[in-house]
């Protein structure tokens, strides 16, 4: 998305695949379980007691995961092209076989 730097869709990417939380600003170099340790200890995070940072890491999140559905959905449309071109050529032999006999594709 616009509003990521350089790199940091594709980390954000590997934190939402693994199944952990993205890390906030003030929390780079902390693993997600070490976070989640601190909080649970009664610290509060960066971004953590702040409406806006939440809203700016879920949309984020959102870019990143709207990233994913797209590579995904161009994968599908790039099959689904290549099996209506190979049922296309198929037809297309059919028709010269019949035309021209057996064998005349080759």
């Amino acid at each position: 998305g616009k509003a990521l730097l350089p790199g940091e869709g594709a980390a954000m990417a590997a934190y939402v695949q693994s199944g952990e939380r993205i890390p906030r600003r003030g929390e780079i170099g902390l693993a997600s379980n070490e976070i989640d340790k601190y909080e649970k200890l009664g610290y509060v995070m960066s971004g953590s007691r702040h409406a806006r940072m939440n809203a700016i890491r879920e949309r984020k999140e959102n870019q990143v995961y709207s990233a994913e559905e797209q590579a995904a959905l161009a994968i599908l449309k790039q099959e689904d092209r290549k099996e209506k071109e190979e049922r296309t050529l198929a037809e297309f032999r059919k028709i010269v076989d019949r035309t021209l006999g057996p064998g005349a594709t080759e």
